[in-house]
Parts: structure tokens; sequence; C-alpha cells
């Protein structure tokens, strides 16, 4: 669809996330500033609108999967863009992995356990034993609670 030959009626009855597709889809990339100016410009909306709105503008393209933000700050339609990385595991890959699951699961030296101790005695107030919460708890039986 030719948005050039599309009356100004037609063109409001779209929204701006579907004029800009249409933009993408013609013209190929483009960064935000000049995608939403095309979008101003193709309805003839004023210039402060431009100015008010551009930042709404680039949240409503950054949350449509239609679109995405390239690395060089343009935008372009996602169906243009896949992703050619295909991981294959091999059995060196899987080798080294246990390998460092392994060194990780050395435990430290008794002098690296020093290191975790601050020393502050204040910090005592901090632990939450909860069995000390329940050393005043007595077990009724179901038979004395019927005596009460």
């Amino acid at each position: 669809m030719k948005l050039a030959k599309m009356k100004k009626e037609d063109l409001e009855l779209l929204s701006h996330k579907d004029i800009t597709y249409y933009i993408l889809e013609e013209e190929g990339k483009m960064n935000t500033a000049d995608l939403f100016k095309r979008v101003v410009t193709l309805l003839e909306l004023p210039n402060k609108t431009y100015e008010e709105k551009i930042g709404d503008y680039y949240t409503l393209l950054t949350t449509d999967k239609r679109f995405i933000l390239l690395e060089d700050g343009s935008w372009d339609l996602r169906s243009r863009h896949t992703s050619d990385k295909i991981v294959k595991v091999t059995e060196e890959d899987e080798d080294e992995e246990e390998e460092e699951i392994k060194e990780d699961s050395i435990l430290p030296d008794e002098s690296e356990e020093d290191n975790y101790d601050s020393g502050d005695a204040d910090d005592d107030d901090d632990y939450d034993d909860t069995n000390e919460d329940l050393k005043d708890l007595v077990v009724v039986d179901e038979d004395e609670l019927e005596e009460s």
C-alpha cells in the first residue's frame, strides 16, 4: 500500500504504528525523529505535535513487536531481521562445563573463611533464631483440650 497515494481521510483512520509500518516497508530503516516527522507530515499535523509527542511515539515503537531498534539507532521491521546464530553443543563444550563446575565446588581455604567474619558483636542482634521463638510453646493433647 503506497502511503503517498492514500487520501488524508484514509491515513487518519490508521494508527501511528500502522503508518510507521508502511513507511518502513516502503522506505527501509529510519531513525525515530525522521519516522515521526514523516508521520506528522503525512497527517498534516502542526510542528508543535512533533515536539510534544516524540517521546510517546518512541515508547509506542518500543512496545510494538513489529519493529526492532537496530544498533545504529534506526528502526526497521522485525520480519527483516532474524537470528542467524545456531548454538552447537559439542562434547568438548560439555567437558569444559563439567570442569568449571568442579572448580567452583571446591571449598575455600580456612584463611578465606576468616575473611567472612566481620568481628562486630553488634551483628548478633540481627540474627533471627527460629528455635528460640519456639522454646516457650507447649504441645497439648486433644484430650487435654476437651477437659479444660
